[in-house]
């Protein structure tokens, strides 16, 4: 493959799936638990939570750029802080496309674990509780495998959006070779210059493998954990 890409192509390539992949592992552990709230939970807000998880899937992409950056970036509150207090800058770094990445796949992340949780057959916890596990026993013991399909189907549902993701990517962090330009950013740039149509169409069919092959992974995991689970 680095002898059919440029340097520069293949270092988009390398900083999407980096990107891509963080975004999916960081948004995991808070992912598991809003689904788990959303589900199993409740409380006053319950609402207004699901409405916040989702809004990303309704605004778009642009403006949710444009919000992360009033708030994250150097002048915003929580960038200013966290560069005074930590020294951590996200605005034009390739962390921020982590960050805009994970907060497009979260909804898609959620829904899928949250359907999974809701569909672990209530009786099962109640069993374990009444053996004397507590509620985060009963999580990890019982609902927690039995849900590891969705997770799994989460994840990768999470990593292709991220993979894709352009239109916030792109307002809050640019479009920096080397530093936040991603394969979708990479794909844009080639459009945009003339006799540009090789690149974009190499990088079009590694966006389309990448994405392929996680499908099939993510599918060949979940049969293999579904089998487990049954067993």
């Amino acid at each position: 493959m680095s002898g059919w890409l440029s340097p520069d192509e293949w270092v988009a390539v390398r900083l999407s799936l980096l990107v891509a992949s963080t975004a999916m592992l960081v948004s995991l552990p808070f992912g598991i638990a809003i689904a788990w709230l959303l589900a199993r939970g409740r409380f006053w807000g319950k609402s207004l939570l699901d409405a916040a998880v989702h809004l990303p899937l309704i605004l778009p992409p642009v403006v949710t750029g444009y919000l992360l950056l009033l708030s994250f970036g150097r002048k915003g509150p929580i960038g200013a802080w966290l560069e005074a207090w930590f020294g951590v800058v996200l605005s034009f770094r390739w962390t921020g496309a982590v960050l805009a990445s994970a907060i497009m796949g979260f909804p898609l992340l959620v829904r899928a674990i949250r359907l999974s949780i809701e569909a672990v057959d209530r009786k099962l916890e109640d069993a374990a509780g009444t053996l004397g596990a507590g509620p985060f026993q009963v999580f990890l013991v019982v609902t927690l495998p039995l849900c590891l399909p969705g997770i799994l189907a989460g994840m990768i549902l999470c990593f292709a959006k991220a993979m894709g993701e352009f239109g916030a990517t792109i307002t809050f962090v640019s479009n920096i070779p080397g530093e936040t330009q991603t394969l979708p950013s990479a794909i844009y740039t080639f459009t945009q210059v003339p006799g540009g149509e090789a690149g974009a169409m190499r990088l079009t069919l590694i966006s389309i493998a990448l994405s392929v092959t996680a499908l099939f992974a993510s599918e060949a995991l979940a049969r293999r954990v579904s089998r487990r689970v049954a067993g």
